[in-house]
């Protein structure tokens, strides 16, 4: 596969293109957002409009939806790039333990305490003209989806595109998702990332379902 249909032409392989995984699983480059990689690869032109989302992003959110209880998670997400026209994606969560009156339990090393993992989830950011946004998703729950949407400086609206399940997926049918910069209300001066994800999903329109608030904690 080529990336021909990229806005900006990509003639051949930049010259710090990863020549191992482990330099894939490192590659980015300074954001200016401090820290660097082992070895830096050249951002790709095309991704200017995503580069505030790279580097790998932690913190806490809320979810629920009308057909099951309310919880709190754990989130890590991380946006890296090798070099090309894309950012690549991943995002893990975790839900966190509460104590009988609701509130978050820490553990002896201060930390939010985690009970079993949530949701997982991979894909690719393919930044198009005019500010234009394409997104790919795939979920271990058999759903994929193609999300479509604009950057307006350090804000994204995606709206689903298209959503593919197997037989055997829960009978989600759309998804809304807006992430954004705001002030960080833990680190003067700072910037944390924000977002919201609606979904409809078991015969329910769109519903606000997710929220979280994350603080960019890059580490090599």
């Amino acid at each position: 596969m080529t990336d021909d249909s990229t806005p900006i032409a990509d003639d051949g392989e930049p010259s710090g293109a990863p020549d191992t995984m482990a330099d894939f699983a490192i590659g980015r480059a300074d954001g200016g957002y401090g820290g660097s990689s082992p070895r830096e690869i050249t951002e790709h032109p095309a991704i200017a409009p995503l580069s505030f989302l790279l580097g790998r992003w932690k913190g806490t959110g809320k979810g629920g939806y009308p057909t099951i209880d309310d919880f709190d998670f754990a989130q890590e997400v991380s946006f890296t790039h090798i070099g090309k026209p894309y950012l690549i994606y991943t995002s893990r969560t975790w839900r966190l333990i509460t104590d009988a009156d609701g509130r978050l339990v820490r553990g002896a090393d201060g930390q939010f305490e985690r009970a079993q993992p949530l949701a997982v989830e991979t894909g690719f950011w393919r930044p198009q003209q005019d500010n234009k946004v394409e997104v790919v998703l795939a979920h271990p729950t058999g759903i994929t989806e193609i999300y479509v949407g604009e950057v307006k400086g350090t804000r994204i609206d995606l709206a689903t595109d298209v959503v593919a399940r197997t037989e055997t997926a829960k009978p989600v049918t759309a998804g809304k998702r807006l992430y954004g910069l705001v002030p960080s209300e833990t680190r003067e001066g700072e910037k944390d990332l924000a977002y919201a994800y609606d979904m409809a999903a078991m015969g329910l329109p769109l519903t606000p379902h997710l929220s979280a608030v994350l603080h960019w904690d890059w580490i090599d």
